[in-house]
């Protein structure tokens, strides 16, 4: 900053010693008031044009994030897991439900399990949405808990 305001002081000092040196000069005294309103409008675009492009440079932005790495605790095994197909039949929840509903426990995103079991994105919405209403719950995470209590999925 010290340097730009330096460096136009002295073109300043630079421009004024020359218009004193051509002042004296028949051009200058007969059209004195054009030349140092021309001069002074050059001056003020060249600094505008300079500013402008100084204040509208993109400047590119490197953001570093750490990313936790999820380890899994293991739970202590008290045997294979066994689906309740009393409860599972009891809700009325299809094999195709099941599914999504294990794809949502895993943590995919409605389109990640779109693309995995070949199905529509509007499909997987519309079997969350009977999955939830057939658990009573009102998230994703709600359902899963609700799924896990009922011994319908690990």
């Amino acid at each position: 900053m010290k340097k730009t305001v330096l460096v136009y002081g002295i073109l300043g000092g630079v421009l004024i010693a020359v218009l004193k040196i051509v002042e004296y000069r028949y051009l200058v005294v007969e059209r004195s008031l054009e030349i140092y309103g021309g001069l002074v409008a050059a001056l003020f675009s060249a600094v505008g044009i300079w500013l402008g492009l100084k204040l509208t440079r993109t400047h590119e932005t490197v953001v570093v994030r750490e990313v936790p790495v999820h380890v899994e605790v293991p739970v202590p095994a008290t045997g294979p897991f066994v689906r309740d197909e009393t409860r599972l039949e009891r809700l009325g929840i299809t094999p195709r439900e099941l599914e999504i509903l294990e794809e949502l426990a895993a943590g995919f995103s409605n389109r990640e399990i779109a693309s995995r079991l070949f199905v529509s994105e509007n499909t997987v919405k519309t079997h969350a949405a009977r999955i939830f209403g057939k658990l009573s719950a009102q998230r994703r995470t709600q359902a899963v808990q609700r799924a896990k209590e009922a011994g319908l999925i690990p």
